[in-house]
């Protein structure tokens, strides 16, 4: 069995490459779709299948999955473009003969009114309409997310938000790609839909005090309106389109949308997520 997986070198490409390896798939049996070879070319040296292939590039794409069983495909990065490169991935899979395709989308992404939600729900419906078998990974926030600026927030003292008293579950990126390698390797997986989030779910506040229990220094959760929080973000180097993303997902936050209580991310992965904390040691 040949399983696929795009954005290979991306950050939850490679882990789910790691993953697979982990849980025992052979090398020769997993293709990593990259834009750039030379950036995998540690995946090659393991026996990797390589092969090149940009989102945009359908003819690319549809070599690049020839003889492919199974497909990850990972959610595209560049925010208003995903839905053309994912059609181009989807009709490419099909046209290869690919047999089921596992994406990885967000939480409630059918019923979302996050903003980051819409090409996701745009994308599970192209899933639908291609008739390949497919599962969803909705995946939840990553503590990650949390760790861009962390030595700003600690000398701050301030981790700003718009996210109220609402809880978010997330969890480590790994996480995430431990349980897209799990669903690649298991059967009957068509037509399944994960909800997926992590064991902590906590409030901003909660979080500020996770920092300064790691960082050993006061950091406070600093409530601000959306407005407030993406003027903060573009004034720190953001493109508007993704302050505005990020600070509506903030909000979302605070109404619960990327909170979900499901246990579906331990059951796939056999485990309680990773603890915030060993994220935020790892980030300092």
């Amino acid at each position: 069995m040949t399983i696929a997986i795009t954005g290979a070198t991306g950050h939850l490409g490679r882990l789910v490459v790691e993953s697979l390896l982990a849980r025992g798939a052979e090398a020769g049996d997993l293709v990593a779709v990259v834009r750039d070879p030379a950036k995998a070319a540690d995946l090659a040296a393991q026996g990797v299948q390589v092969r090149a292939a940009d989102y945009a590039d359908r003819p690319a794409l549809e070599s690049a999955l020839a003889g492919v069983d199974k497909l990850l495909l990972i959610s595209g990065s560049e925010i208003g473009g995903r839905i053309p490169q994912h059609t181009n991935i989807i009709e490419a899979a099909k046209s290869a003969g690919v047999a089921f395709v596992a994406y990885t989308s967000v939480l409630d992404a059918a019923n979302s009114a996050l903003i980051l939600a819409q090409e996701h729900k745009a994308t599970e419906e192209l899933l639908a309409a291609s008739g390949i078998d497919h599962a969803l990974l909705r995946n939840g926030w990553y503590w990650e997310n949390y760790t861009n600026d962390l030595a700003g927030t600690v000398e701050r003292g301030v981790l700003a938000g718009a996210a109220g008293a609402g809880r978010v579950a997330a969890a480590a990126r790994a996480d995430y790609a431990e349980a897209a390698a799990a669903v690649l390797l298991a059967d009957g997986q068509a037509g399944r839909v994960y909800e997926l989030g992590g064991d902590q779910r906590l409030t901003y506040s909660e979080l500020a005090q996770q920092i300064s229990e790691v960082a050993g220094a006061p950091v406070e959760y600093q409530d601000l309106t959306q407005e407030q929080y993406q003027s903060i973000l573009e004034g720190a180097g953001l493109p508007a389109p993704i302050a505005a993303m990020l600070a509506d997902s903030d909000t979302g936050v605070k109404t619960g949308a990327l909170d979900t209580t499901s246990g579906d991310l331990q059951t796939l992965i056999g485990r309680s997520s990773t603890p915030v904390a060993e994220v935020l040691r790892a980030a300092l």
